[in-house]
């Protein structure tokens, strides 16, 4: 939701302010990299590569289509969206795609270390779980919170990866 102080409106020629952190969509992206990771499939001759692939991919997807829907949902309602305005849309929900780069990067080196596809996957999966716990509390500390509030969001966060790891873990015993 975009703020707008007293009787005032954004200057048409910058973008909005908006209630969200830098870091909300790393939060994003890296809980969606946990659910592709846990749900994925990689059947075919090059499994791993797949994975990275679709982890990639995914992220490119959802970041195109948080950035559509923040510009249809928020920005369009107010103004029309310039070329700039949506580049700063696009450059701003871009952790979202980032957030799936280390996970690929842990499926993509995991023959460095002798780890098979299932291992490689859980390893991508914990990266994932920490990326994002360690993102949603950098938000945190960034918005000046206090250490309470640090520890919750990282609990918080921490039991959301740790319910993705769980549905992996029952996925694999139906």
């Amino acid at each position: 939701m975009t703020r707008h102080p007293a009787g005032q409106e954004p200057d048409a020629g910058q973008p909005p302010a908006t209630d969200r952190t830098p870091y909300t969509g790393a939060v994003y992206g890296s809980l969606l990299s946990a659910s592709v990771i846990a749900g994925a499939s990689t059947p075919g001759p090059y499994p791993r590569l797949q994975l990275v692939l679709l982890l990639l991919c995914t992220g490119v997807v959802f970041w195109a289509a948080h950035s559509y829907c923040a510009l249809v949902g928020d920005r369009f309602l107010h103004t029309p969206a310039s070329w700039r305005e949506v580049r700063h849309v696009c450059a701003h929900e871009w952790p979202i795609a980032q957030a799936a780069v280390a996970p690929a990067t842990a499926v993509a080196i995991s023959p460095l270390l002798g780890m098979g596809l299932e291992a490689a996957a859980w390893l991508a999966l914990g990266v994932a779980v920490v990326q994002q716990v360690a993102w949603a509390s950098a938000a945190v500390v960034l918005a000046g919170a206090s250490r309470r509030v640090v520890l919750t969001a990282a609990a918080v966060n921490l039991v959301l990866g740790l319910l993705i790891v769980a549905a992996k873990v029952a996925v694999k015993h139906v």
